[in-house]
């Protein structure tokens, strides 16, 4: 049988969009490493993404700040790609793994020298930073899925989709206005379907309901994760909050117009080179965990959603955020 191959672990225990940013970085130790048996301590129900990175061995179902599985321990390399620690850091450094690698932080001492974490960083750059600054190269531009890996279904091919929900409130915008882009689209001839998870379901039968769609175009609650992937794979475009669904669309290429309120879109928003995707920003900061709707989120209408949906069907369309334009959106709003 011979000797196991030897193991490095990736620590990434979060959400949907904290997986695909950090593909990337996958990628990168997964060229690093041709030999090691590369696992992602992540939930289990990331497995087939992380398998149509193409960087992944394995997923081992992992939750936040919880020991990993005894079979993860001794690692030849263990990779913190949760965060700045310290309790992510301890998790790895209590498996007993040969070399760590993560960002320094004052209350490990074992990370004294290791890479400077950044508070304002693109998500995709900080992870591919911490390795190429840990001797291992690596591109945050790398964050394509190929959609021949996902089903291609033929109800959503050039479909509209609204994803009217995100995890925290303060990144919700008003369920009335996805309701009128959603009807908006449908009256110029679009068949357009409203995505979300089980919990989300309400919020998308109520979008639906006002924007007077038919009900199979409710396809929240009702879809797995590849499913959903292979819906926005195929879709002509996603109107989305600022959510994990809207880093499917810049996986694989799908036109997206995405509402950020209190995160800027140069920290979680598509990358500036990526052609095909709108990103609509008040210029306003606040709670990303808040539970009401942001103000600078507010401060998007439906005017200012259908106006980037017109400019990505475009052909003149040549950024995925225009800081001027946002921050000029913002000023004409508060003199008015």
């Amino acid at each position: 049988m011979g000797d196991p191959p030897p193991l490095v672990v990736a620590l990434r225990p979060l959400w949907l969009g904290d997986l695909l940013t950090g593909i990337p970085a996958l990628r990168a130790l997964r060229d690093s490493f041709p030999a090691h048996r590369l696992v992602l301590a992540a939930p289990a129900v990331f497995a087939p993404i992380a398998a149509a990175s193409g960087a992944v061995d394995e997923v081992v179902a992992t939750a936040p700040d919880t020991a990993l599985s005894a079979f993860l321990h001794g690692a030849d390399v263990a990779v913190d790609l949760h965060g700045r620690g310290p309790r992510s850091h301890r998790v790895l450094l209590e498996s007993r793994a040969r070399r760590l690698v993560a960002f320094a932080h004052p209350n490990v001492a074992e990370t004294a020298g290791l890479p400077e974490w950044r508070e304002d960083e693109q998500e995709a750059h900080r992870w591919c930073r911490l390795l190429t600054e840990s001797g291992i190269p690596a591109d945050p531009k790398r964050l394509d899925l190929d959609p021949a890996r996902f089903i291609a279904f033929d109800f959503a091919r050039d479909a509209t989709v609204v994803h009217p929900g995100a995890k925290s409130a303060s990144r919700r915008w008003p369920a009335k206005r996805f309701a009128a882009v959603a009807s908006a689209e449908a009256e110029a001839g679009r068949r357009v379907l409203v995505t979300g998870s089980v919990q989300e379901r309400a919020l998308a039968e109520s979008v639906a309901r006002a924007a007077g769609l038919p009900e199979q175009a409710i396809v929240a609650g009702k879809t797995t994760l590849t499913q959903l992937a292979g819906i926005v794979a195929s879709a002509g475009c996603l109107i989305s909050n600022d959510t994990g669904v809207a880093h499917l669309a810049t996986a694989f290429g799908t036109p997206s117009v995405v509402l950020f309120g209190p995160t800027p879109p140069t920290l979680w928003g598509p990358p500036p080179e990526r052609r095909g995707h709108v990103a609509l920003w008040a210029g306003r900061r606040g709670d990303p965990h808040g539970d009401a709707t942001d103000v600078g989120l507010l401060e998007l209408s439906v005017e200012d959603v259908l106006e980037a949906v017109t400019e990505l069907r475009g052909a003149s369309f040549s950024t995925s955020l225009a800081t001027p334009r946002t921050r000029e959106l913002a000023r004409a709003k508060e003199m008015s």
